[in-house]
């Protein structure tokens, strides 16, 4: 039998192309991400900030950060998660994105 793990979140993300958006034309390409924050230990965590570093296919580089999400830091019980979906713009049909969540545990 397995202990379980005290800090333990999970973060996935999951990006669309937005078609009725993008102008390909004008290098106008909007992406819309879902991302989904799930508390798998069992402490009460709470999302104190975030840093997302998005990438184009030109190497141009966009930094997004402050305090929480969408206006909110939700507390995470154990078992709980929280969803918001987000957009950025980019000059090129591909690219990347890469960040951390900033994490309280309430203990």
């Amino acid at each position: 039998m397995s202990t379980p793990e005290r800090y333990k979140i999970e973060v996935t993300a999951v990006a669309e192309y937005v078609t009725a958006q993008s102008r390909p034309e004008d290098d106008h390409f909007v992406f819309a991400y879902h991302v989904t924050i799930r508390n798998l230990g069992t402490v009460p965590a709470q999302l104190l900030a975030r840093h997302w570093v998005i990438t184009d296919g030109n190497g141009k580089v966009q930094e997004v950060h402050g305090q929480g999400v969408i206006g909110e830091q939700p507390l995470l019980a154990p078992g709980e998660h929280f969803e918001y979906t987000s957009g950025c713009v980019l000059e090129t049909p591909v690219g990347t994105m890469h960040g951390r969540y900033q994490m309280l545990a309430e203990d």
